[in-house]
């Protein structure tokens, strides 16, 4: 027997929209959608046309970052990045940047949290299905804000288990762009959970150790160097852009040696005495075990907890780094 499927009306889906409500909806405080040209604050509501090529073709580009005290944290640095990836996809920003500055405030101040994870996307826009980048009218914007998450503190005392990732690893072109389409970051997530591990790192065709799927990877030597990927072939996160240069106190100091790139084979990395993986909400997370080599004593190391330390203190009261909802 054929299943019954309805034609809805209009009001049936606004209703089913409002029904429809699931517990993780609390996180999601508040949208701005240049679409619907406003904020709307009824997770329900925070929707995308379909035939925006956002959507069907992951046609657009994105930045994450935190909101913590009521200040954004790193946002030029996030803006700029936003327009490098813009001048790399060839996609056109639909506002200025005093103005995207000013609707990412507003819309904080919308969610009501002071402590938030923001999110930028810039789509190619609405207007049909093909590849054709100028099919849509106009580019568009959406600002998301929701609730900030962040490892529990029982997994920094206890460090994170690192593999080495079978996903090919983007080319050099693709992978300096920030663009919604993820499909290889998703599946080296895919890869950690499956395996039972926390991070899984992509390596280049030469075998060097390329990035985490939303994350760097930086490691200690037992010369007592930050090591780093080089970053032609990568995505340079900020947060590791920030930590490198909120390690030059300990260079000063004389805990490090000396920060430095190079190409870095897993094999070097399990000799490391400390790997760190650096993103947004991790801020700086100790791997102990590396594809099952224990690294160092197998213990969170102290560089680590210093340069976390550091990075903490630096979104608390970091000078120029800073941007208040309400300046």
């Amino acid at each position: 027997m054929s299943q019954q499927i309805q034609v809805l009306s209009f009001d049936t889906v606004i209703d089913r929209l409002i029904a429809g409500k699931k517990p993780y909806h609390s996180n999601y405080r508040a949208m701005y959608s240049s679409w619907y040209g406003g904020i709307v604050t009824d997770p329900q509501l925070m929707l995308v046309p379909l035939d925006d090529h956002l959507v069907h073709r992951g046609d657009g580009i994105f930045e994450a970052f935190l909101c913590l005290g009521g200040n954004m944290y790193l946002l030029d640095r996030h803006l700029d990045r936003l327009e490098r990836s813009a001048s790399f996809a060839q996609l056109r920003l639909p506002v200025s940047r005093s103005e995207l500055v000013n609707i990412l405030k507003i819309t904080v101040r919308a969610s009501g949290l002071s402590d938030a994870m923001i999110r930028i996307f810039v789509s190619r826009g609405p207007g049909g299905f093909s590849t054709d980048p100028y099919e849509p009218p106009a580019s568009q914007l959406y600002v998301m804000v929701a609730a900030a998450k962040f490892p529990p503190a029982e997994r920094y005392l206890k460090g994170a288990t690192l593999a080495t990732s079978r996903i090919p690893v983007k080319k050099s072109y693709f992978a300096n762009v920030k663009s919604c389409n993820y499909l290889p970051n998703v599946m080296m997530h895919k890869e950690a959970l499956d395996s039972g591990v926390d991070f899984t790192v992509s390596v280049d065709e030469q075998g060097h150790l390329a990035e985490g799927s939303t994350a760097n990877i930086a490691l200690v030597t037992t010369e007592r160097v930050l090591l780093t990927p080089r970053f032609e072939r990568i995505l340079q996160g900020t947060t590791v852009s920030r930590v490198l240069e909120l390690a030059e106190t300990l260079v000063a100091e004389g805990e490090l040696a000396k920060l430095a790139q190079a190409d870095i084979t897993p094999q070097q990395a399990y000799q490391a005495a400390e790997i760190l993986m650096c993103g947004t909400t991790l801020d700086t997370m100790p791997v102990v075990t590396y594809d099952g080599h224990a690294i160092g004593d197998g213990q969170p190391g102290p560089i680590c907890r210093r340069l976390r330390d550091l990075l903490r203190e630096d979104q608390q009261h970091g000078d120029g780094v800073l941007t208040g909802i309400n300046d």
